[in-house]
């Protein structure tokens, strides 16, 4: 089958437990792979800075899923904002999601964490290494409740 020559843009409803998360995938022309954002606390898919580096990415060839890990009610609890276990199974949600669906099963899944979402993707990666290529972390060290995770470490060759 021929890759497709139109970028395809879409509102997505990804669900995760008892919970739906709300997200845009933007796939380009001939993607390589695709990156699923994990924004910190405070943020979600519609932060312009988190919009700009997935619009950077996807001039690079990348697929993006922008996706809020708590739902409206919930990012004003402020347990809930700073609960790394949570938001990671909420991003393996997500990558679950992506490898089921047409556009992005085929490839190679990526995380972009920031803050708080940092310690998500580094949490939601050990959990499953085999699945993910790339951990990008970008923040101010929001990563230390990770502690109580099982360290996983793994370096390309």
């Amino acid at each position: 089958m021929a890759a497709s020559t139109k970028r395809m843009e879409r509102k997505v409803k990804i669900p995760s437990g008892r919970r739906m998360l709300n997200g845009f995938l933007r796939v380009p022309p001939g993607a390589e792979a695709v990156v699923a954002f994990a924004h910190g606390s405070g943020s979600g898919r519609f932060s312009p800075r988190n919009q700009f580096v997935a619009r950077v990415l996807e001039e690079g060839g990348l697929a993006t899923l922008l996706l809020d890990l708590l739902e409206e009610e919930e990012a004003e609890d402020r347990e809930k904002v700073f609960d790394i276990e949570l938001l990671a199974e909420r991003l393996q949600s997500a990558a679950d999601w992506l490898s089921q669906e047409p556009q992005t099963c085929a490839l190679r899944l990526g995380y972009f964490g920031a803050s708080t979402g940092a310690g998500a993707a580094l949490v939601a990666a050990a959990r499953n290494p085999a699945a993910v290529g790339a951990v990008v972390s970008r923040g101010d060290g929001r990563t230390w409740p990770m502690r109580t995770s099982k360290p996983s470490r793994r370096q390309p060759c």
